[in-house]
């Protein structure tokens, strides 16, 4: 038999917890459209990401390092990929909507400029008088209209669920985005502990790599040195090069399982009992527990501090800055440096917000090329 989406419907009714969002409970898409016949709602929406031109060049843009420094350094795209991975897993256990989670996850950075956020940093200034700029607004203005695929509207229509999840986005590094209230789903909530569990580690792992931060300097992290000490006597007759990656490994265990944990007795304490518990709530139900995360703090202190912060990585941050101001200045000064097209579609959008789209498309290397 077929699995429709009328019965991939039911499945989710019945295996999802109450407090979970399920796709027939959909708020609906902006513009009205026949849902597929063999999809869910979140189904649909993951493959219009995927499919994105807007996600294809999350390859060629920054994390923290710029693409051309390795091959081996993550990227807006990879980071993506295992933000994704990691709330696809805290779904699974807390039997929440997995599609849901992905596709925030996978969307929750297309409206990145290049060079990370040392781009936002500038072209949030060089937009102030003209309507500002936060790469969470970002992704949601390319979603609803940057993006051009369809005939009948523009951007990429995708559900209120979705939509809400990217705009609602943020972290430590962010200002709040959109966020006037709590998140719809717990699905957003999920995504926005993942992406700080991923950039937390993988950040570690790329630092350690560069060289820019070291073993010596990371013993005074509590998180780490705990783990470390572990691997280090589980795995005493291996590699020692085996060790760092082990410690990266377990530590993404280590703050996943936690919190499930914090996160299943906050549903309970709060007595959720179902999805109109959750939305719109302000209370952060998908937490860690308070050891956790003061050691996590402790953590991300450190890398703010040792890496975010290094020499290395700030004068390349501010090599980027003059690349995005240099780049505004001359476009909005002469728009006929421009291609047609583009010329066309600043008469409607105005000329800066149009310059700071065609910016905000760009990758680290279109960028040092243009």
């Amino acid at each position: 038999m077929i699995r429709n989406r009328l019965e991939l419907e039911k499945i989710e009714s019945e295996i999802l917890a109450p407090y979970a969002m399920v796709s027939r409970n959909t708020k609906g898409r902006e513009h009205d459209e026949k849902e597929h016949e063999l999809r869910s709602v979140f189904e649909r929406d993951l493959a219009r990401i995927v499919h994105a031109k807007a996600f294809r060049r999350l390859e060629y843009k920054t994390q923290v390092f710029v693409n051309h420094e390795g091959d081996h350094y993550r990227t807006r795209l990879t980071h993506s990929l295992e933000v994704a991975q990691i709330a696809r897993t805290v779904a699974r256990v807390l039997r929440l909507n997995e599609n849901l989670c992905e596709t925030i996850s996978l969307a929750h950075d297309l409206g990145h400029t290049p060079f990370g956020h040392a781009g936002e940093e500038v072209m949030s200034h060089l937009m102030k008088d003209h309507g500002g700029f936060e790469h969470n607004r970002q992704s949601l203005r390319v979603v609803t209209h940057l993006e051009r695929v369809y005939p009948n509207f523009p951007g990429l229509n995708l559900s209120y669920e979705v939509r809400d999840g990217i705009s609602k986005h943020f972290t430590d590094y962010d200002n709040k985005g959109l966020q006037t209230s709590g998140h719809y789903t717990l699905e957003a909530e999920v995504v926005n502990i993942a992406d700080e569990i991923a950039y937390n580690n993988h950040d570690l792992d790329d630092g350690l790599r560069s060289g820019m931060i070291t073993l010596q300097q990371l013993s005074a992290v509590t998180l780490w040195q705990e783990t470390y000490e572990k691997v280090q006597s589980d795995l005493a007759r291996e590699s020692s090069d085996l060790w760092q990656s082990e410690t990266i490994r377990r530590l993404i265990n280590l703050l996943v399982t936690d919190l499930v944990e914090s996160t299943l007795g906050n549903l309970r304490d709060k007595q959720v009992r179902c999805h109109e518990d959750v939305a719109g709530k302000s209370n952060q139900l998908v937490t860690f527990s308070g050891s956790i995360k003061k050691k996590n703090a402790e953590l991300k202190k450190f890398l703010y501090k040792k890496l975010y912060q290094h020499y290395r990585v700030v004068r390349m941050a501010e090599k980027a800055k003059k690349i995005i101001q240099d780049l505004f200045n001359a476009y909005t000064l002469n728009v006929r440096m421009l291609p047609d097209h583009t010329q066309a579609t600043l008469e409607q959008e105005g000329v800066h917000r149009g310059v700071c789209d065609i910016i905000g498309w760009m990758t680290d290397r279109f960028a040092l090329e243009a």
